[in-house]
């Protein structure tokens, strides 16, 4: 058993698992829509990679939610209302695939799947960005007023989407949850979104378990390798700029949507360079247009006060880089 799984593909999976853990450890965003893309890339069929990369989600899901349980955070009518309904139509994405024809047809409806809501993700990724950038501080409210519907609806879309792609749990949610609760504090939101993961993970997991079984060689590299790199990640999380980190899972998350898609890949470094060149610039003009300072982590009023004041100071020849 141990020689079976100590092979050079079961390492280059710990190695990505590692490397996934520590972006998530880093900005708490990243699993199943990095994991599951860089499994495909080694090789793992897309529903076997969707199906392990759910399972080891269970484990990875249930650690964050127990943290944020015994703080307290999580928001518990609105956790209810988003897992009644994610769970059903979770459980229900392993069927689906099963439904969509062979297994040539199932791996091209699969990856074609996971492709778009890659790319999904990667513009949910920037709208979390502009919602930070606009947001306020909460009014402090642990209970604000559940809207039900939308809330259902909410859920049922993300469970579909995990239960076919195991995207989309930490990153389309939470978006979503961030848009429909605007004034809830973020430990709230972001507790809640780990709760309710918990179940909906569970039940995608549930389906492709019946549907697909788990691979061992697979499962394991995804445990073994998850852990110390959150634990990395966490720990690095304060000396790494968020945004920064955050707008590169962006542009990694549309890449790799498209090539999955059969971008042709010409394109694919095109639209990668104009996105690394352009990108920064359009966020910085974003930013000024929204009262912010392009580089400065302070609004412009506060840099500006503080400069009339003398309390700010231009940076030096050597932080300018010597010009």
């Amino acid at each position: 058993m141990l020689a079976e799984l100590l092979t050079a593909d079961s390492l280059g999976i710990l190695t990505v698992s590692a490397l996934v853990g520590v972006v998530i450890g880093l900005t708490g965003m990243g699993g199943g829509a990095l994991m599951t893309p860089g499994l495909i890339f080694l090789g793992v069929p897309p529903t076997a990679a969707v199906a392990n990369d759910l399972v080891a989600a269970v484990l990875n899901k249930s650690v964050g939610a127990a943290v944020h349980w015994r703080q307290g955070s999580p928001n518990l009518p609105l956790t209810a209302w988003l897992i009644v309904g994610s769970v059903p139509f979770a459980l229900a994405g392993a069927f689906i695939i099963n439904a969509s024809g062979g297994d040539t047809e199932q791996q091209s409806f699969v990856r074609v799947a996971i492709g778009s809501t890659l790319v999904l993700a990667s513009l949910t990724y920037v709208a979390r960005l502009l919602v930070h950038l606009l947001r306020r501080t909460g009014d402090g409210s642990p209970n604000p007023r559940i809207r039900p519907l939308p809330t259902l609806i909410v859920g049922a879309v993300g469970g579909l989407l995990v239960g076919i792609t195991s995207v989309g749990s930490g990153s389309l949610i939470m978006v979503a949850l961030l848009l429909l609760y605007p004034r809830m504090r973020a430990n709230r939101l972001v507790g809640t979104d780990l709760l309710q993961a918990i179940p909906l993970v569970c039940a995608a997991a549930a389906g492709h378990v019946i549907i697909t079984g788990v691979d061992w060689a697979i499962l394991v590299p995804l445990i073994l390798g998850g852990a110390p790199g959150t634990y990395l990640g966490a720990r690095l999380a304060s000396r790494v700029p968020q945004s920064v980190v955050r707008r590169g899972i962006a542009i990694v998350l549309s890449l790799t949507g498209l090539t999955m898609l059969g971008v042709p890949p010409m394109a694919v470094a095109v639209i990668g360079a104009g996105m690394v060149l352009l990108g920064p610039v359009i966020w910085g003009s974003i930013r000024q247009a929204c009262g912010r300072s392009v580089f400065w982590p302070v609004p412009l009023p506060e840099r500006r006060a503080a400069s009339g004041a003398g309390l700010v100071r231009k940076p030096s020849r050597s932080q300018r880089g010597g010009r």
